[in-house]
């Protein structure tokens, strides 16, 4: 049986960082991948997928990417630059072996794996937070659009004919409700709430304003602010979403969806609430930026237009509250709805009653278990490229530290002088 000290397992940001923070602290270690280096953003993403942040920012500190800092990278160059990355570290990674359970044993762990059992004395979970879709249990499974989560989507000609339901009004949802319309498609958008950032104001970025602001370093979400979606987008060239202009363009916007009964889905009567709350987030990142602006003498030209707030579509001002799906001719529901985690693989004791990990900053309540990606492990930023990446040289310092505990053997008894 192979023994080792550190098992990552995930070959993507998260496991590429740690495998360079371990090998910073000469920790032996093996990184186990079931599929390729950074698969998820190979095929379990659509095909005109860029990064939601640009490239200057979102990156590790220590290599750049191969286009323009203010570009926005297209999936294939993410999963080039880590590829790129793990080859420049000669990182121990292997690809192809599945890590089927691990089980705390005599102090340590017992990993069964694809390729045999592995004894580690840790373990990082580096899996992110993309694991399972979640698909809320509205429509029925046999109702007759087809029905996909956002992770299967690749492109309009992947999709039956007819007009699409896409549910969620996120980064994922609304980029590809935009795609399916420019493609010529009827659609329909479910928006719930959300945070609406301007992706540039007066001639930074987004990502810009959330680090001279603090918002990056916020170690908390606040109150239900885990479960507000973020829209924001990468695509052509970066711009801010705006809802109402898109449906002045012919998108059909919906509040949240509610529930299915014969042919019919419900919604709540919330879109204009959620709309105005998206408006508020926004301009309240205006004002922000604004102050610290005039604060610090900055010489960042007014951008007044972008407090304009277009007038009300239709749509908004009588919202539709029941659609039926034959009658409306939706051929596809498509479900930008998230994720969900699942570490059913590790059988420790360190998840609460649904599935989630216990843990401070990463690390576990069970000894040698620890995780790396997690949305707000430590910070806003910690599920980010560049978050993932800071997130990790913590947790390889903790194994650092626990492995000189455990490598400590007791001192030499030492002898007193004696009086004369």
């Amino acid at each position: 049986m192979e023994k080792i000290d550190t098992v990552v397992v995930g070959a993507g940001q998260a496991g590429v960082a740690m495998s360079e923070h371990l090998t910073g602290h000469g920790i032996p270690h093996v990184v186990l991948e079931r599929d390729r280096i950074a698969e998820r953003w190979r095929t379990g993403r659509w095909d005109s997928l860029v990064a939601n942040g640009p490239a200057w920012h979102d990156r590790f500190p220590n290599m750049e990417f191969d286009c323009d800092g203010d570009a926005f990278a297209d999936k294939e160059s993410v999963a080039a630059y880590f590829e790129a990355y793990a080859k420049r570290l000669d990182a121990p990674i292997r690809t192809g072996v599945e890590v089927k359970s691990v089980t705390p044993r005599d102090g340590g762990f017992l990993l069964e794996t694809s390729g045999g059992r592995i004894e580690a004395h840790n373990v990082v979970a580096a899996t992110g937070p993309f694991q399972k879709p979640a698909i809320p249990p509205v429509i029925p499974a046999d109702a007759p659009p087809v029905q996909m989560h956002s992770n299967a989507y690749r492109n309009p000609d992947q999709l039956p004919d007819g007009a699409v339901l896409v549910v969620g009004g996120g980064s994922s949802g609304v980029q590809i409700a935009e795609e399916l319309m420019k493609a010529g498609r009827r659609v329909y958008l479910s928006i719930g709430p959300h945070d609406r950032p301007p992706r540039r104001y007066r001639q930074r970025d987004n990502v810009w304003w959330l680090g001279v602001l603090g918002k990056w370093a916020a170690n908390t979400p606040g109150p239900g602010a885990e479960h507000v979606t973020i829209a924001v987008s990468g695509a052509e060239g970066g711009k801010t979403i705006d809802f109402r202009r898109l449906a002045q363009q012919g998108m059909t916007l919906l509040g949240m969806t509610a529930g299915y009964d014969e042919g019919k889905v419900t919604f709540a009567d919330d879109l204009r609430t959620n709309l105005i709350a998206g408006d508020q987030n926004y301009l309240s990142v205006l004002d922000e930026a604004d102050a610290y602006i005039a604060k610090h003498g900055l010489d960042l030209p007014p951008e007044p237009e972008a407090r304009y707030i277009p007038e009300d579509p239709d749509c908004v001002t009588n919202p539709i509250l029941e659609l039926d799906l034959v009658e409306a001719g939706i051929g596809t529901v498509l479900w930008a709805t998230g994720y969900q985690f699942d570490f059913g693989w590790i059988r420790a004791d360190t998840f609460d009653d649904r599935g989630r990990p216990v843990h401070e900053r990463g690390v576990s309540r069970e000894p040698g278990i620890y995780f790396v990606g997690l949305p707000w492990q430590s910070h806003r930023g910690s599920s980010f490229i560049w978050g993932v990446w800071h997130d990790a040289k913590f947790i390889a310092d903790q194994i650092a530290i626990q492995n000189g505990y455990r490598a400590y053997e007791g001192q030499a008894a030492i002898r007193m002088p004696q009086a004369v």
